[in-house]
This record gives C-alpha cells, structure tokens and sequence, in this order.
C-alpha cells in the first residue's frame, strides 16, 4: 500500500477536471452536463470556477468563458471538444 498521497505504482493519478464559467452563461450550463456526463466517464469529478470570482482568472479567461481545464492545462473553450475529452480522459462510450 502507497503512503497518503502517493500513487500506487501502476496506478494513474485521477486527472483534475475544472470547468471555467461565470453566472449567466447559457453554454456554461451545456458544457457542464456535458463535462460532466463524458467526465464521469472516467470516473473524473468536476469543479465549477467562477471566474468572475478571482481576478487572475477573469484576467486571463474571461473573454474565453467557457474553458475546460484537465491538469490546469487548457484543454477547450467556448464548448466540449467530446472525442477529444473521452481520449484524453481514457474514458469509453
């Protein structure tokens, strides 16, 4: 058995998946059942981040809202590349 916080050794790190939005958004509501749908998948949850909520991110983001982050990398904006998440996920149909 690993230490706390260790992975297993052939054992993948869950994969943070993290759904940029903001209040108001009709597309943030699609892409958050859609994410996560195809997400849970995987066996993945998902965090909403309003991003009108901090300043770094509304800098960064805000004129890109909706953003899927996997990692804290940018993985799509302004709607869920499925195909894509499911690869990249190891999630099936």
């Amino acid at each position: 058995m690993a230490e706390p916080g260790v992975a297993e050794p052939g054992v993948a790190e869950p994969v943070a998946v993290r759904l940029l939005t903001r209040q108001g958004c009709h597309l943030c509501v699609i892409a958050e059942e859609t994410l996560t749908r195809v997400a849970g998948e995987a066996g993945a949850p998902v965090e909403l981040v309003d991003v009108d909520a901090d300043p770094e991110l509304q800098a960064e983001y805000g004129d890109r809202v909706l953003v899927v982050l996997l990692d804290g990398r940018e993985h799509s904006y302004f709607s869920v590349d499925v195909p894509r998440l499911r690869r990249d996920l190891g999630a099936t149909p």
